[in-house]
């Protein structure tokens, strides 16, 4: 099984690809820097590189995107748009640029977030992106070709990202990165579509 991990630098994406490595796996990892594979998922010519790249895989993780943290009455709609750009049109443009890519009954799963769920203050930009995913994904899987499959993972803060997001999520019982990469885990190997797993 060839399986793209986009993010796989970071951690989340690290997180994933360690539980994802075992006999007859190759795992491609993506990112902007430090991988096998360069891309930013701001740029939808970038993502066309990179599956003309790699070619045809079983399996396309998204672990990627950049979110703006800040307070609504001081968010500049530049702000909110990289989100947008990243987060949310980044991640659907990779279904929509990289579906001829993926194999038959193959699988697509991207990432959302606790925010969508459980506001928190300066998370609005973070929920809106989630959300749009969210319902992209449930409306998506109707629709795919060939036996695809996409689903969405929802993680809480990272136990490992706490010390860096703690102070914004006050109150919030971080999750382990194992919990949260076997959800990706599921998602590939299991049946379901259109489904969010949520590790909260």
């Amino acid at each position: 099984m060839r399986i793209l991990v986009v993010g796989a630098s970071g951690t989340i994406g690290k997180a994933v690809v360690e539980e994802l490595q075992g006999e007859n796996v190759e795992i491609i990892k993506a990112s902007r820097s430090n991988s096998d594979v360069s891309v930013d998922i701001s740029s939808p010519e970038s993502i066309r590189a990179m599956f003309d790249e790699v070619g045809q895989v079983d399996a396309l993780v998204s672990a990627a995107g950049e979110t703006h943290f800040g307070l609504v009455e001081e968010m500049t709609p530049e702000q909110n748009q990289r989100t947008v750009n990243s987060k949310l049109l980044g991640q659907i443009n990779l279904v929509l640029l990289g579906l001829n890519s993926i194999r038959d009954k193959g699988s697509i799963t991207l990432t959302t977030g606790i925010t969508m769920d459980d506001p928190l203050v300066t998370g609005a930009s973070a929920a809106m992106a989630s959300g749009g995913i969210r319902a992209f994904v449930k409306s998506a899987a109707i629709e795919l070709p060939r036996g695809i499959r996409i689903n969405t993972v929802s993680p809480n803060v990272l136990e490992e990202s706490s010390e860096k997001y703690g102070s914004l999520f006050v109150g919030y019982e971080p999750v382990s990165s194992k919990s949260v990469s076997l959800a990706y885990k599921k998602s590939i190997y299991g049946a379901q579509t259109g489904q969010c797993y949520y590790v909260y």
